[in-house]
């Protein structure tokens, strides 16, 4: 998946005969795996994921971010255990 920095969000795609499915998760922390959205695809011509489902990924990156930072650095939680 391009424009969100690199392979930070990585998705994984399958086609089957009920259709096309996509799951989106990022790699971008150390210590979890945040699935960020999952969806059905439902173009039926070519291969770009719609703008609608890009900014849900975005907009859950960003939330992924927060809570990332609250479970595991955030004052009181100073040696990194999940909370």
């Amino acid at each position: 998946m391009k424009g969100f920095g690199g392979g930070h969000v990585i998705e994984v795609v399958e086609n089957d005969r009920a259709g096309a499915f996509r799951v989106v998760y990022t790699v971008a922390v150390q210590k979890a795996v945040y699935v960020l959205h999952a969806f059905q695809k439902k173009s039926k011509t070519g291969i770009k994921t719609p703008k609608e489902e890009i900014v849900k990924v975005r907009d859950r990156l960003g939330q992924a971010a927060a809570d990332y930072q609250k479970r595991y650095f955030d004052e009181g939680n100073k040696e990194g255990e999940v909370s």
